[in-house]
């Protein structure tokens, strides 16, 4: 059908304008909903800000509590969150006396608190990797080290750091809430559970005297509980636990962390936490309650006046006709190519025409296939001539022959004797194997290739094979053998598959040197028999072995016939392997023979069957 005679409905041009002219049309619509949204977003938005600076401030003010006995002097720093935040930022006792307030005096407080500001028990505190075991991790208490404990761990420390730089192994020093140096990887995570033997000493992480004895004093709080509970007596020891906000030294129960006394361990945890508040209850401020104002929840959604709507009308008339234009230019572009195509398609086949490819679109790949299609065809057509060539070439000299000596001897010149009548019937013999071989092959391309499957056992093949060729092997001088381990079956054709292996053995008959080996083995590999005939020939060329399933194609470029043979063999071999359901495959190193391996399905013995 020519160009002018597709309805002007269907032609593509047509379609992608409607196409396009429909997405801008949704395009402006959803864009007007879209401004109509954009306030009450943006106000949404605010509100998520709101909720960050509160837990910002929460976790300020947990701060100041882990690090202060009382909430004295806490008023400046409430009073210079409130000037950060813009919030009003209130502290009450739990009785709602009055600790700080940024609201001047006499305003009243919110409803209800925010929150509840106790580093003890931090669930409220959901500032990412700040919560640990329920207990803000700058809180230390009696774990804070003096002066010259830190001075002694920050030289421990920088010795361990060399060490590990000498292994390969570079870490950061970063400083628990206590004061003690931690060596942490490039993730900024501390003890990675590799320590190179050189760097092993264990002098870093042993407990200073003020750490040990603030363990020993949470040693002896959490006895009475210990007794409670049925457990004997534990000593917690200081395990380094790293987080985003920094990395604590917290105490850690390990004397009940064994396999199959998880129930244990958790109330002898339990015992130690609950006495680890109370030797830290001292050291931190007490528990209040903190009040946010300034934020209202509600948000006011955006309500778009009669100018704002006209501007949005002219604003999509606008950007419709700027998209119906521009899909008009991207249209013909589209278009060309595709013209150049179907000119291309419509030119004689045998002038294999390219069409340049000048997208990385859809037209652009199917350019690229219609240049692949026209190079499979010409390499095709190409391949179909060298084959009608190699035919020619197989038939024309046998059959020269025979014309030859029918010729002379017709005229007289030489007598019918034995000797040639004997050498025009192996000629003949010759045409007969390249005929069956290309017959064959021909089954096999068109699919009507028979195979009379009946169970096979892979032993009884192998030496029908090696009988049918021990003459040739022992007129060659060459040794022939089997080996089968096992004795897997196979549901084949007997005939196909001798013909198969025959074909492989004549063939490294004929490559095997005078006093060689040619071994056909079988053997079961999972679902699949696996048959190998090996040579101890000279071996096949490795920029040969991709090529030795063709047809007639020959290691010897000279096309000589001197090793014997159509060309098919190998060939056959591969279709008939194929039409089994296997496969078949080559192996080889110069110097050292080759081995054509087949990869058979398994069939099921006489008596499974």
């Amino acid at each position: 059908m020519t160009r002018t005679g597709i309805p002007l409905r269907k032609r593509l041009l047509v379609r992608l304008l409607i196409a396009s002219a429909l997405i801008a049309v949704c395009s402006v619509a959803a864009t007007a909903w879209l401004a109509a949204e954009t306030t009450t977003r943006a106000l949404r938005e605010e509100q998520g800000q709101d909720l960050a600076t509160d837990v910002d401030i929460l976790a300020e003010l947990s701060g100041y509590a882990a690090t202060h006995p009382d909430w004295k002097g806490v008023g400046k720093t409430v009073r210079t969150l409130s000037a950060r935040t813009g919030r009003r930022i209130a502290l009450t006792g739990v009785d709602r006396a009055p600790l700080a307030d940024s609201a001047p005096g006499g305003t009243s407080l919110p409803p209800r608190p925010a929150a509840t500001v106790d580093p003890l028990r931090t669930d409220t505190f959901s500032r990412p990797g700040a919560q640990l075991s329920g207990t803000d991790p700058r809180v230390v208490g009696p774990y804070l080290l003096p002066a010259k404990e830190r001075e002694r761990l920050d030289v421990l420390a920088e010795l361990r750091q060399r060490c590990f730089a000498r292994a390969g192994l570079p870490t950061t020093v970063r400083r628990t809430p206590s004061g003690r140096p931690v060596l942490t990887d490039a993730d900024g995570t501390a003890d990675s559970g590799y320590v190179p033997d050189a760097c092993a000493d264990g002098k870093l992480n042993t407990s200073t005297p003020t750490e040990t004895k603030a363990l020993e004093a949470l040693s002896a709080l959490a006895a009475p509980c210990l007794r409670r509970e049925g457990l004997g007596q534990a000593f917690p020891t200081l395990m380094t636990a790293p987080g985003k906000s920094g990395v604590e030294s917290r105490p850690f129960l390990g004397t009940y962390a064994k396999p199959g006394q998880g129930e244990v361990t958790r109330k002898a945890q339990a015992c130690f936490d609950t006495a680890r508040n109370a030797q830290l209850d001292p050291y931190v401020a007490p528990t209040a309650e903190l009040f946010l104002g300034g934020g209202d929840s509600s948000a006011t959604r955006f309500d778009m006046s009669p100018a704002n709507k006209a501007k949005i009308v002219g604003a999509a008339g606008l950007v419709l006709a700027v998209t119906v234009a521009v899909t008009a230019v991207v249209a013909t572009r589209l278009v060309r190519p595709l013209r150049a195509l179907t000119t291309a398609a419509q030119q004689p086949p045998e002038r294999y025409v390219r069409v340049p490819v000048t997208t990385r679109d859809e037209t652009g790949i199917l350019a690229l296939a219609f240049n692949e299609l026209a190079e499979r065809r010409e390499r095709l057509e190409a391949q179909r001539k060298a084959l009608v060539s190699d035919i020619a070439h197989e038939l024309r000299t046998p059959l020269t022959n025979i014309r030859g000596w029918l010729e002379v001897t017709r005229d007289g010149l030489v007598a019918p004797e034995p000797a040639l009548l004997a050498s025009l019937h192996e000629e003949a013999l010759v045409l007969q194997r390249v005929i069956d071989d290309l017959q064959d092959l021909a089954a096999a391309d068109a699919g009507t290739l028979r195979l009379h499957r009946e169970p096979l056992g892979a032993a009884d093949l192998l030496h029908q094979v090696a009988a049918a060729h021990r003459v040739a092997a022992d007129a060659a001088d060459v040794r022939l053998r089997t080996a089968t381990e096992g004795g897997p079956w196979l549901d084949a054709d007997p005939v196909r598959m001798r013909q198969v292996l025959g074909n492989l053995v004549s063939n490294a008959l004929r490559h095997t040197p005078a006093g060689g080996t040619v071994t056909l083995t079988s053997r079961r590999d999972g679902d699949d028999i696996v048959l190998q005939v090996s040579d101890t020939g000279s071996g096949i060329a490795p920029e040969d072995l991709p090529h030795v399933f063709e047809r007639f194609w020959r290691a010897e470029k000279s096309r000589s016939r001197r090793t014997g043979g159509s060309g098919l063999g190998l060939a056959i071999v591969r279709h008939l392997v194929a039409a089994h359901g296997g496969t078949a495959e080559a192996a080889s190193e110069p110097g050292a023979g080759a081995t054509f391996t087949l990869r058979m399905p398994t069939g099921p013995a006489p008596d499974e069957g």
